[in-house]
């Protein structure tokens, strides 16, 4: 492979794939509410999935650049599943928990916590086409 700064460098491809993320949603949340809120940008739970973005760049590019026979790519893949599975399962299931809670006491608890399944496939696609775009430039 020629020298490639993003390769030689990997914490370069989640970086970019964060900075490209959340300026989509910072995009997103300026056209639904008319507004600047680079606050709401910034929010883990709200679309796109940030999460699924940074770790599916990673664990692209490590396997673009060693392989997906190595071992860090096998630990990058399983540091990738835990945190898909969490933004979608774990951190969902807590907003649930938040609403029921809502419905029993005064104080509001934040509802939307995670990702529904589509919403960090479409996302994952996203660190996966950042990884190989800065692969292949």
């Amino acid at each position: 492979m020629e020298f490639n700064i993003f390769y030689s460098h990997l914490i370069s491809i989640p970086s970019m794939a964060f900075l490209i993320a959340v300026v989509i949603k910072w995009i997103s949340s300026m056209y639904e509410s008319g507004k600047f809120n680079i606050k709401k940008a910034l929010w883990s739970w709200w679309m796109p999935s940030v999460h699924s973005a940074v770790v599916t760049s990673l664990t692209t590019a490590v396997a673009l650049k060693y392989w997906v026979s190595s071992d860090l790519f096998a630990i990058s893949l399983g540091f990738t599943v835990i945190i898909i599975y969490d933004a979608i399962n774990i951190r969902y299931e807590a907003g649930l928990h938040a609403v029921a809670i809502n419905r029993l006491i005064w104080e509001k608890f934040k509802e939307s916590l995670g990702h529904l399944p589509s919403e960090a496939f479409a996302w994952s696609l996203l660190g996966i086409l950042t990884a190989l775009f800065l692969f292949y430039i």
